[in-house]
């Protein structure tokens, strides 16, 4: 799917509230919080500048937003029964359409309290890795150099690892339209994955694992989690591709 510049637009203004939303998140979190209370934040957010929240109902999933908090790598469930504790980390993933029917899909990890060293070095290593990919984002690349660039930097410069079963994906007037997003690249060659044009809208959000790359998902066919209970963290943006680079909306 490629988009014009009034796509553009939109993709801007609802690319900024969840942005706002997302940094509005952050100066809520506190010990005591529950991921509940934080999925009813995302509500009221939504309801006061007239957006919806995307992943309420998409395909079963029932909340407002996703919570996932330490070795949950994704697609966590708010609960009222989740209270944060000083040490946690969480990643906010929000997901909203604005009037005119167009997303913006951004995701944060954010620190609770004092955390270990451990749990600042993989929210360090998600934000980097989501950056090397964009990075790579320039009409005439492939999709990808984008994967190359964050498994390089996973492997060389971290200790973590990246989550290969889980990609970013074309997005815009969809919540999910092609082309996938992989962010790893070994199981393909760069040169045969789709050529970056401009028009092109997805999402990079790379998760990346303090321990091993294995992730599986439990039995509410969601929350996802690391195999060997390590910290994950995840970071992501929705940019389109530009003439002579990319924008990031979601900023």
């Amino acid at each position: 799917m490629k988009y014009n510049q009034e796509d553009f637009k939109q993709l801007r203004h609802v690319g900024a509230l969840t942005f706002e939303c997302l940094m509005f998140l952050g100066d809520q979190l506190k010990a005591g919080i529950t991921t509940e209370d934080i999925d009813d934040l995302v509500k009221r957010y939504a309801e006061k500048h007239n957006l919806k929240c995307a992943t309420n109902g998409y395909r079963g999933f029932p909340a407002n937003c996703c919570t996932s908090v330490n070795h949950v790598a994704c697609h966590g469930i708010p609960s009222r029964n989740k209270k944060l504790k000083d040490g946690d980390i969480i990643s906010i993933d929000v997901t909203f359409i604005n009037s005119n029917g167009y997303y913006g899909d951004s995701c944060y990890t954010y620190e609770v309290g004092e955390v270990s060293r451990k749990a600042e070095l993989v929210k360090s290593a998600a934000r980097g890795a989501l950056w090397k990919g964009i990075e790579e984002i320039v009409p005439g690349n492939h999709i990808g150099h984008i994967g190359n660039a964050i498994q390089k930097y996973i492997e060389q410069e971290t200790t973590c690892s990246v989550v290969k079963e889980l990609v970013g994906h074309g997005i815009g007037k969809k919540f999910h339209e092609s082309p996938d997003i992989p962010h790893t690249c070994r199981e393909f060659n760069i040169s045969k994955t789709p050529i970056l044009e401009p028009g092109m809208v997805f999402t990079v959000e790379p998760i990346i694992n303090a321990g091993g790359p294995s992730v599986k998902v439990l039995n509410d066919g969601w929350t996802t989690v690391t195999s060997d209970k390590n910290l994950s963290a995840q970071y992501e943006h929705t940019i389109g591709v530009t003439e002579k680079g990319c924008e990031i909306f979601t900023i």
